[in-house]
């Protein structure tokens, strides 16, 4: 059973990871959105981005990639719980959908309009939130029984290949800069430079807070 643990530990961390930038989304949006009178378009598309990035961390996670499959395989005890964790999973994207189709044209000026979206927001990463403890709580405990030994070591290989794929892919991405040839106000350009990567909740950073009113205090 040393490989289920493993496995399932290596779960838990990815896990944590998606649930960190779902909570930090939610934290942005308390903090930058719901109490704003409006929303400009840049941080309605900043929005959507998150979104789709959220909704994408999750889809290709290596529960989805990996274990369900392979606990499909193995039973079918777990059947109605896929069905649940399906349906938690399709609210979330329909939420994705309906917000992408709007943003080309949607206008956020009242504060009806700015409750409405970012409670859709906050219906988004409650699905997938909920999603996330059910299966922890619940789909890995099925997992633990259901699957045998052999099926867990061929999981846990998979993980690894994935895993040197995913750095691999890294490495031909990563831009090749030869600092030799570039002049030296460049060069001192290149050094002061960051990259948008992302953050450490996997979110890149907002964009620039317009001066947006905000609603009056109340008298």
């Amino acid at each position: 059973m040393l490989t289920a643990t493993y496995t399932l530990v290596a779960l838990s961390v990815e896990q944590a990871s998606v649930r960190l930038s779902l909570q930090s989304f939610q934290q942005y949006v308390q903090a930058n959105l719901r109490h704003q009178n409006s929303i400009s378009l840049a941080q309605l598309q900043y929005a959507c981005d998150c979104l789709n990035r959220l909704y994408q961390a999750c889809h290709w996670r290596k529960v989805e990639i990996y274990l369900i499959p392979a606990l499909r395989q193995a039973t079918e005890q777990a059947d109605r719980l896929l069905d649940e964790l399906s349906t938690l999973n399709n609210a979330a994207l329909d939420i994705v959908k309906a917000m992408q189709q709007r943003a080309g044209s949607m206008t956020v000026h009242t504060d009806e309009q700015v409750a409405q979206l970012c409670g859709s927001m906050d219906a988004f990463c409650a699905a997938l939130l909920k999603r996330l403890e059910r299966e922890e709580r619940e789909l890995f405990s099925i997992a633990r029984s259901a699957i045998c030994g052999d099926a867990w070591f061929s999981i846990a290989n998979q993980f690894l290949l994935h895993d040197a794929r995913v750095v691999e892919t890294r490495r031909a991405r990563a831009p090749v800069i030869e600092l030799a040839r570039v002049q030296p106000d460049a060069a001192e350009a290149l050094v002061r430079f960051e990259p948008p990567e992302l953050t450490l909740a996997g979110l890149p950073p907002p964009p620039r807070r317009e001066s947006a009113p905000r609603r009056a205090a109340a008298d």
